[in-house]
């Protein structure tokens, strides 16, 4: 699904120029779940940030289901954005005084879905990401953080996409309540069969995934299965 092939990113130029990624390469086959670990300016959220189209490499390139889009325009950036990339950051991001179901179902208002497809939709990514049908009508300013964690995956969820792309997904919460979410992430790959990149500084975080990925002043130093994977049942 993903291939990263000898990718770089140049910031600035001349004496000011500053490499935050230097030659980095990997794959990512459909239906992993593999974290990206990496201390403060490691070069991981240049990484992320390319892989989730938000950025373009300086050189090298990236492949998305079989796709280069590491030359594409802004517009087409975006498209793929819509079309393949489900994202869950950790600031949540979702509209305070708006219901739940309704936080789900403006991607799909979005993308120009009728209504009673949008509100089926929407409600079939609630329950994947483990919520149930009386949470749907809360505000999410009426719900735990855990809570609205989880309704900002079934947000990216809900268009379907090829690659769920989290970015810190725990830093705003406590640990108890960071388990639960990570626990969610594992049985959407376990039993949806989702790709799940998770973007992480924390070792304890990245111990959820099947595979980790380890990058250090902007390149990538390990790559390598987790074998003690941490599972959090829900």
């Amino acid at each position: 699904m993903i291939k990263v092939d000898n990718i770089t990113k140049t910031y600035g130029s001349g004496d000011m120029a500053f490499q935050a990624l230097k030659g980095a390469s990997f794959t990512i086959k459909e239906g992993e779940f593999v974290a990206i670990m990496g201390p403060s300016g490691s070069g991981k959220s240049t990484l992320m940030h390319i892989l989730g189209c938000l950025d373009t490499p300086t050189s090298g390139s990236y492949f998305l289901d079989g796709k280069d889009v590491s030359t594409l325009d802004d517009e087409s950036l975006a498209d793929i954005r819509n079309e393949k990339i489900g994202f869950v950051f950790q600031a949540f991001n979702l509209l305070p005084r708006t219901t739940v179901l309704r936080n789900v179902m403006l991607p799909l208002v979005y993308a120009g879905v009728p209504e009673e497809e949008r509100e089926k939709r929407a409600t079939q990514a609630l329950y994947a990401a483990g919520l149930t049908e009386t949470h749907f009508t809360h505000k999410s300013n009426e719900i735990s953080g855990g809570q609205v964690q989880r309704v900002a995956i079934a947000r990216a969820l809900v268009n379907n996409p090829s690659l769920i792309l989290a970015d810190e997904p725990t830093g705003n919460l406590d640990t108890k309540t960071g388990d639960i979410v990570l626990a969610t992430f594992q049985k959407l790959n376990k039993e949806h069969g989702s790709t799940i990149v998770l973007i992480t500084h924390e070792p304890d975080v990245a111990a959820y995934a099947e595979r980790i990925i380890t990058v250090r002043d902007g390149a990538i130093v390990s790559d390598v299965k987790n074998a003690s994977q941490k599972i959090h049942a829900l």
